[in-house]
């Protein structure tokens, strides 16, 4: 195992989980956050997911010998900024993600359930996504509104390291906050001391709350999207790489190490798909048989970030929150750009997705079920009607 270790690896590894954590960990505290979580709470749900995914990814890549990346979900953290506080508060959300994480687990063994999510158009699926993440990427230009002197450094970053190196964008915006908050904001004459003393993270407990609310508006929506805008995109990704995967097992693996994450405040993580992309690609290794030590040297880096969770929590809530907003915004846009197209491809499924898309953009909430759930049903009924009239013909 030793003499597989390569320089090219390594540094892919180190890349990977400085993007992987750089280009998201905003989006993680702010939907963490919008379900009613404390600051503690939120520090000790990022380190709780970055230390998961990256004992996962090491677990999963030593065992078999193949560069399983793992990630947090983003697309369930931006789900959870969509649907905001529900009955019973962050108990309730907690609740909420054990209830997916069990559903996780059960997916991996019980073929039917699987089969159940493959039987979701994925223009639906797509189309549930981008109204998810909608929100979210318009706060960029929200920002700019707010204050341009501020928020233009940090779109101008995303934009001209992105064309120059696309992986690096997000990162570079990040970079471009961090400086905002240093030369552009009058921060606190504490500030070192609150940093130092949060620099040691807190593990906080939460009493996990089971109610409808909880598995309508949390669980359901955030396993949909972690399944098919997450894991089953991981899976291709690593078979158009030439890796035997075992796809059942390591989706129960996830589950496993999310259930262990979410009495500390971690909502799901799973089998990651861009930086799954960087792992199993030539870049890390011309041998692929020698590619899996990016992944555990990736799954080291997220464990140390974890461990840095509190005092990058401390310094983020220093700033105003419409800039976080827009780092997250940034992340997410070519989630977002991915998922619209998938959704409005087929033209025979379109006005189903936009239904879909619509109905989970606008944020309502129906008999205190949120929106996702009711974009999902409204585009299949949809779906459904127009192929019952297309077979029975004029």
């Amino acid at each position: 195992m030793i003499k597989d270790i390569s320089a090219s690896a390594v540094i892919m590894g180190l890349l990977v989980a400085f993007a992987g954590f750089a280009s998201s960990f905003a989006v993680v505290l702010q939907g963490l956050d919008a379900v009613g979580a404390s600051k503690a709470q939120a520090a000790s749900g990022l380190m709780v997911l970055a230390i998961a995914m990256g004992l996962c990814g090491l677990i999963l890549s030593v065992a078999s010998r193949i560069p399983v990346s793992i990630a947090w979900s983003t697309p369930g953290a931006a789900l959870l900024v969509s649907t905001g506080a529900i009955e019973g508060g962050f108990s309730a959300a907690v609740g909420g993600f054990l209830v997916c994480s069990i559903a996780l687990i059960v997916a991996g063994f019980w073929k039917p359930l699987a089969r159940l999510i493959d039987l979701i158009p994925m223009s639906l699926a797509n189309a549930m996504l981008a109204g998810i993440l909608l929100g979210l990427c318009l706060a960029p230009f929200k920002a700019i509104a707010f204050d341009p002197i501020l928020a233009l450094p940090i779109l101008l970053a995303w934009v001209l390291v992105g064309a120059w190196k696309k992986i690096l964008a997000v990162p570079a915006a990040l970079s471009a906050f961090f400086l905002v908050m240093f030369f552009g904001i009058e921060l606190p004459e504490n500030t070192w001391t609150t940093l130092t003393a949060s620099a040691f993270p807190q593990v906080v407990w939460v009493e996990p709350l089971f109610t409808v609310a909880a598995v309508t508006n949390i669980a359901l929506p955030l396993f949909i999207v972690t399944m098919a805008s997450q894991n089953i995109p991981g899976i291709a990704v690593l078979k158009t790489n030439g890796y035997a995967v075992k796809t059942g097992a390591w989706f129960s693996i996830t589950g496993l190490f999310s259930l262990a994450s979410n009495p500390m405040g971690g909502h799901a993580v799973n089998l990651a798909a861009i930086t799954a992309a960087m792992c199993a690609g030539e870049d890390a290794h011309p041998d692929k048989e020698r590619r899996y030590w990016s992944a555990i040297v990736a799954g080291v880096g997220y464990i140390l970030f974890g461990l840095a969770a509190g005092a990058i929590t401390a310094f983020v809530s220093l700033a105003p929150a419409i800039l976080i907003e827009a780092v997250a915004g940034l992340a997410l846009i070519g989630a977002f750009s991915g998922a619209a197209q998938g959704a409005f491809q087929e033209v025979e499924s379109r006005e189903g997705a936009a239904v879909t898309f619509l109905l989970t953009a606008s944020g309502i909430s129906l008999f205190g079920i949120s929106g996702a759930f009711w974009g999902l049903l409204a585009g299949g009924l949809v779906l459904s009607a127009k192929s019952v009239f297309k077979k029975s013909g004029p």
